[in-house]
């Protein structure tokens, strides 16, 4: 299974990209009204001796470095990777400057510097955070050796014990590391699932585009049979009028396109779209059969077979609609077992008055072990490329955002999927099982 485009080609996990360049320099005013105040109040609130003039320097390098982004780019431009990096990059850089201005490692506000690496690791690539999280370790390498006294009461001097400030310099160094990995980690696997969410909604939206496409051919297949017949009928009886001749042979071409015609329309008409006809809702048996049909060919073409089996209770057979997200869900699940197998594709339906249940089971090599408990998770073969794969010889996995569709599209009709190997060997199973009523309620509904 692949991904999906409108086009037919496969998506790549979107990268990282930079937040707005609004938000990046409201973060800047944020620190630089933070700033200010504590400098100020430091100064003239507690009467320590604090070098204001270079400190209001730096603050005011900041306030034009916003103006001048805000000048050249605009509050709405998404800034690139590099662009970004450079910012933050220099608020790391402006902040030790302070830093390096009040005390050093000895300033409580020392903490402070795992901000840009927040900030890096939630919104840039895992390169550009290594980066801005290196620059902050040697900031603080630094501060740890060279900074001016920490202010204090006039006449009094306070210097922070040596032991003291490795530790807060080895604290700041495992919380970069820490906040980077596991901030950035998320931020990732975030932008995967919505990545993987897209993809869905836009498959489902592609197949009821079909169907919206195969309700149009089948109304007009329904609109033009009526004058189709008129023309048929008249063509005979004016046939019927005439000998031979080049009349005659031009009546009989009429009714052999007519009847031409009539038989599109015919084919047209078997498409049923959703909402025109009784075949809308089927037996689930039917549905199972229907899936099976539609990739029987491609199955035949391998040398595979489908195989067919029901476990029949004594309540009657559910009756469901062609939900466009059943269909396509169980179809990718189908296509995923005859892709792998080696032989032949078994499908089960087996229902009851609570449950129904369909099992898909190939005699392929099966699931591979390590992954069984991650199956139905974005992007899972980014994970395995370098790795074989029991499933996909070739490599890449092969068990990437198909099952991730069909799971997340059989779970809105109020599904439960279970993925595992039958057989030591191999034998891979997916048992998709539903209460008897939401399947049935909720499978009518239009997702």
């Amino acid at each position: 299974m692949s991904e999906i485009t409108e086009s037919g080609a496969p998506i790549p996990a979107r990268s990282a990209n930079p937040m707005r360049l609004e938000t990046l320099v409201l973060l800047r005013w944020l620190a630089i009204s933070g700033q200010l105040i504590t400098v100020v109040f430091v100064r003239y609130g507690l009467g320590y001796d604090v070098p204001l003039g270079a400190c209001l320097l730096l603050i005011g390098l900041s306030v034009l470095v916003n103006a001048g982004l805000l000048i050249r780019y605009g509050p709405g431009h998404r800034p690139s990777t590099r662009l970004a990096f450079l910012q933050l990059a220099y608020d790391s850089l402006q902040l030790g400057g302070l830093l390096y201005l009040t005390g050093g490692l000895g300033n409580p506000f020392a903490i402070l510097l795992l901000a840009p690496v927040s900030v890096s690791a939630s919104t840039l690539a895992s390169r550009e955070t290594i980066w801005v999280g290196t620059l902050v370790i040697a900031i603080a390498s630094v501060l740890s050796l060279f900074h001016m006294p920490l202010p204090w009461i006039e006449g009094q001097s306070f210097e922070p014990p040596r032991i003291y400030l490795t530790g807060v310099w080895i604290a700041i160094l495992c919380a970069v590391g820490f906040v980077a990995g596991y901030t950035n980690k998320v931020a990732h696997e975030a932008r995967q699932l919505v990545d993987a969410l897209t993809i869905t909604e836009l498959a489902l939206s592609r197949q009821q585009q079909l169907s919206a496409l195969d309700g149009l051919a089948a109304a007009a297949a329904h609109e033009l049979g009526t004058p189709l017949a008129t023309i048929a009928l008249a063509a005979k009886e004016i046939r019927r009028d005439h000998g031979e001749g080049e009349l005659a042979e031009d009546l009989d071409l009429i009714i052999d396109q007519v009847a031409r015609c009539r038989a599109i329309l015919g084919k047209l008409r078997s498409l049923r779209p959703s909402g025109s006809d009784l075949f809308d809702s089927a037996t689930l048996s039917d549905i199972v059969a229907e899936l099976a049909k539609a990739h029987e060919g491609p199955a035949l073409v391998e040398g595979k077979s489908i195989s067919l089996a029901q476990t029949r209770a004594e309540q009657d057979e559910p009756v469901i609609a062609r939900n466009v997200a059943l269909l396509y869900g169980l179809g990718n699940l189908i296509e995923n077992a005859v892709q792998f197998a080696k032989v032949n594709v078994t499908i089960r339906a087996v229902w009851d008055g609570k449950r129904v249940m369909i099992a898909i089971m190939d005699d392929g090599p099966g699931f591979p072990p390590d992954l069984l408990s991650r199956l139905g998770e974005p992007y899972l073969t980014t994970k395995t490329k370098d790795r074989f794969d029991p499933r996909h010889p070739d490599g890449g996995g092969g068990l990437g955002l198909g099952v991730f569709i069909a799971k997340t599209l059989l779970e809105r009709t109020g599904a439960t999927l279970k993925f595992f190997n039958a057989r030591p060997n191999g034998h891979a199973c997916v048992e998709i099982s539903w209460p008897r009523d939401t399947l049935v309620r909720n499978a009518a509904r239009d997702l």
